[in-house]
């Protein structure tokens, strides 16, 4: 009898290559066995000819879902929410003394219930009246409103902030300054500074030396650049909207090359922890990530990298990973508003199509709307000097096509600061969480650098090695080249394990795990005087470790050529900013590991001309866990 079935699946894959024309989409090039169906899911075929559907996991909540439509009630506001699982829960709010604080947050009182069709009432004249205005709206007549949502089990899922006015006895709302303003791309000569408010406004920023901008066609994202500022200098700035103003300050880097004293501030993993509350805040930790941005903010820091694993991600709705990363953001805003965070990704950033089981296996497609690069970029503001893409590698299926790869943008970048650089790497660049399982899609693997990532760290150490301004390179990612404790299985070791490497269409490239580990040391090592230190997460620890040409970093059957290693640098782990620790693990180099603990983790780099010191600060306790001298 003659088996029908490869003829089958023949003609549903041309089915679904043509529904996929009609919709306008097309699968990258760099994957293999997917095709669209009918309803905008993806099918995969599978080895044994059989199909799978993957598909865009439901959203728990959503960032559009948690704000609100506002309107005039009577005493007060009426929200409207239009996230099903915010019925029957909570909404807590209070007046936030802005102008009366150096760090004003909202001071929550009173609570009201949110019916069963999404609607909360704020009875602002009789709750916020009297012996609670600590604002003194009743006598300006305006206020701003901070509240928390948490869902019928007492969950908390979202904080957020709202303008009112009373005029002629009749509450109002108005348009509100969401978030920021955020300090970002700080150099000698420049910044942004960026916010979002509710409309589309026309708004406006003014510096202390009596400049203006902004205050053009209305948006709801703001970003302005401003430059022709002095190197080392404290600017004052004020922003507005509506008839919010809020006053903050920032400083310039020093002059390029200038040996000035600083303090650079870094941590990763700061996605939920237990035990509810604060410390599992819409997918993050914000209970300690809070604590890390006040610590760093006292302890002078210059500014903060955060590289990877911010929430707890692995969603298949933008919309769901905009409300995540806007957690993360609210968390640290206070202090953001006077220093820079610059932002890298991690695993737990992944954004892609899922299987029925909720598995995210690939990265999200089309890049532009629902890759994990597209979405990070779009909450944040890096610098814009890294890469493009993988595009033009020596394995793209389509090297003289544009788009084949999602976009490096604001991922990959480095800036520096005085006498530093720092370089940030993207380690979970297009990550298939599902390539163990499924190397037959195409994707790339947990801790893997690419060839045109590796290619720009090569351009860019060379660039820093021949400036004579730059003393010291830092280089940071969320993967360890070393891991410690928690994921010796991957990272850029896998059990001593070389077969682990990206797929492109099913294909796997030349090389492995630990052979793109070692091209990583000769950057590092070999061809860099500078590079004090590689930064990595990932392990929910703290602990460091000089790595040499004395450090064990092969298994016992390694047949392939063994790098020697020309000077030593550190590998500094701190992955411990609120996600569930893990205990060490035994390595080939466990000897050299120096400092571990599972304590919450801040570092804290003392750079002073060719010097630099590292102090490791517990941000619950403010002990002082370890303290080093790496130059």
């Amino acid at each position: 009898m003659t088996d029908l079935r490869p003829a089958i699946v023949t003609a549903v894959l041309l089915f679904t290559t043509y529904l996929g024309s009609l919709f306008g989409q097309s699968i990258p090039a760099v994957y293999d066995r997917l095709q669209y169906a009918a309803d905008s899911s993806l099918l995969l075929t599978l080895p044994d000819g059989s199909s799978q559907q993957l598909s865009r996991r439901e959203a728990r909540f959503t960032l559009s879902g948690v704000s609100p439509r506002v309107e005039a009630a009577g005493d007060g506001l009426r929200m409207h929410f239009s996230a099903r699982r915010l019925r029957n829960g909570r909404i807590t709010y209070g007046l936030i003394p802005y102008g009366q604080h150096t760090y004003p947050t909202a001071v929550l009182r009173f609570t009201a219930a949110i019916d069963s069709s999404g609607r909360a009432l704020l009875n602002i004249r009789n709750d916020l009246r009297e012996g609670y205005d600590h604002t003194g709206w009743q006598a300006s007549g305006y206020g701003v409103i901070g509240y928390r949502l948490t869902d019928a089990q007492g969950v908390i899922v979202y904080e957020g902030k709202q303008a009112f006015e009373l005029a002629d006895d009749v509450f109002s709302p108005l348009p509100t300054l969401l978030r920021g303003p955020f300090v970002a791309n700080v150099t000698a000569n420049s910044a942004v500074i960026w916010y979002e408010t509710s409309v589309p406004v026309s708004s406006q920023l003014s510096l202390s030396d009596g400049r203006s901008f902004g205050g053009g066609q209305p948006v709801s994202r703001h970003e302005l650049q401003l430059d022709g500022l002095l190197p080392g200098r404290r600017y004052d700035y004020s922003v507005s909207c509506g008839r919010t103003r809020v006053r903050y300050h920032f400083h310039t880097a020093p002059a390029d090359g200038e040996q000035v004293p600083f303090t650079l501030a870094y941590a990763s993993d700061s996605r939920s922890g237990y035990g509810g509350g604060e410390r599992s805040l819409g997918g993050t930790n914000t209970q300690i990530m809070t604590r890390i941005a006040a610590l760093s903010r006292r302890e002078g820091a210059a500014f903060v990298q955060f590289t990877g694993d911010l929430v707890d991600g692995y969603l298949s709705q933008p919309d769901e990973m905009r409300l995540q990363l806007t957690n993360w953001i609210h968390a640290v805003e206070p202090y953001w508003h006077y220093m820079p965070f610059y932002v890298g990704m991690g695993n737990h950033e992944a954004l892609g199509w899922a299987t029925a089981e909720g598995r995210t296996v690939v990265d999200g497609f089309p890049w532009e709307s629902h890759a994990a690069e597209a979405i990070f970029a779009e909450r944040f503001v890096n610098p814009l000097n890294g890469p493009e893409s993988e595009d033009g590698a020596v394995y793209d299926p389509r090297p003289d096509v544009a788009g084949d790869f999602p976009s490096y943008k604001e991922n990959v970048y480095y800036y520096t600061y005085g006498n530093a650089a720092m370089v940030v790497l993207n380690s979970n660049y297009w990550f298939a969480p599902g390539l163990r399982r499924a190397p037959y899609i195409g994707g790339n693997l947990h801790g893997y650098l690419m060839d045109q990532q590796m290619a720009w760290l090569q351009q860019t150490l060379a660039r820093l090695e021949n400036d004579p301004g730059i003393d010291h390179v830092f280089v940071t990612l969320h993967t360890p080249p070393f891991p410690n404790g928690g994921h010796r299985g991957d990272c850029m070791w896998y059990d001593g394990n070389n077969q682990p490497r990206p797929h492109i269409a099913g294909q796997p490239v030349a090389k492995g795990i630990i052979e793109r580990r070692d091209d990583f040391l000769q950057l590092l090592a070999n061809e860099s005087s500078k590079v004090v230190a590689v930064m990595a997460g990932d392990e929910h620890n703290y602990n460091r470790m000089r790595i040499d040409d004395t450090t064990p970093r092969y298994p016992d059957a390694w047949d392939k050529p063994r790098l020697s290693l020309q000077r030593s640098f550190w590998q500094i782990i701190n992955g411990a900013a609120g996600a569930p620790f893990y205990a060490q693990q035994q390595a080939p180099w466990s000897a050299a590991v120096e400092g571990f603990t599972v304590q919450n983790a801040l570092c804290l780099f003392d750079v002073d001309g060719k010097s630099v010191m590292l102090r490791v600060i517990n941000p619950d306790t403010l002990e002082e866990i370890d303290r080093a001298r790496l130059r």
